[in-house]
């Protein structure tokens, strides 16, 4: 199934088969969370933005990176691939039962002793970081009404180089403001989308990367 709002199965299935697919451990994974998570799997990135991830990660080097919303674990192995040898992942979730998938495979992946994991609200968890800890890659995935509060307890903290990604902003194009859809994920996300864009701090790009991937960065 094609994740792109803006791409054709066609072009979708084009440009996985022209990207660098999952290794065996990422493909496990795959595998694992669709039997084991059911309808929620698709809460997984594509492959196509796992290689994304990795690229980015891979040439930032992070010292610290944050991730708030963590699932089975598949963005958190992406991300810690480009860790510096001494860099840490913190990975901020509320589910033990998704996570412990999660903490499996990054013991496949011999991710373990850099990746540190709190169950626990991800914005008290944020909040309980000092602002000297200051953050080189963050990712958000996690739930759509929270990502302001996210948001504004990750970019203070970023680096000048940081880098901040925020996946599903296209949300199956539901966040254009005449697509009729009105729910609370779809309001909280188009509420998010403008705060961004008007954000003085920032530099934004909104990328058709899967379900919308905006990448942003401090002015």
């Amino acid at each position: 199934m094609a994740r792109s709002t803006v791409s054709n199965q066609s072009v979708f299935e084009y440009a996985v088969s022209h990207s660098t697919p999952p290794d065996p451990v990422l493909q496990e994974l795959i595998y694992e969370t669709k039997e084991a998570t059911g309808l929620a799997a698709g809460m997984q990135i594509g492959a196509d933005q796992g290689a994304f991830m990795t690229i980015l990660s891979a040439s930032l080097r992070p010292q610290f990176a944050v991730e708030v919303g963590t699932f089975t674990g598949y963005s958190s192995i992406c991300i810690a691939r480009g860790l510096t040898p001494q860099g840490k992942l913190l990975c901020c979730d509320t589910s033990e039962e998704w996570t412990d998938i999660a903490q499996r495979y990054w013991s496949k992946a011999d991710l373990s002793d850099q990746i540190d994991l709190v169950i626990a609200p991800g914005v008290e968890t944020l909040k309980n970081l000092s602002f000297e800890e200051t953050i080189d890659l963050a990712f958000i995935d996690a739930d759509k009404v929270g990502y302001i509060n996210y948001y504004e307890e990750i970019v203070p903290r970023l680096t000048q180089q940081g880098i901040l990604l925020v996946d599903n902003t296209l949300w199956s194009g539901r966040v254009i403001p005449d697509s009729g859809f009105d729910d609370e994920d779809t309001l909280a996300l188009r509420k998010f989308n403008d705060h961004v864009a008007a954000d003085q701090r920032v530099t934004v790009a909104q990328l058709t990367i899967g379900d919308g991937l905006t990448i942003i960065r401090k002015s």
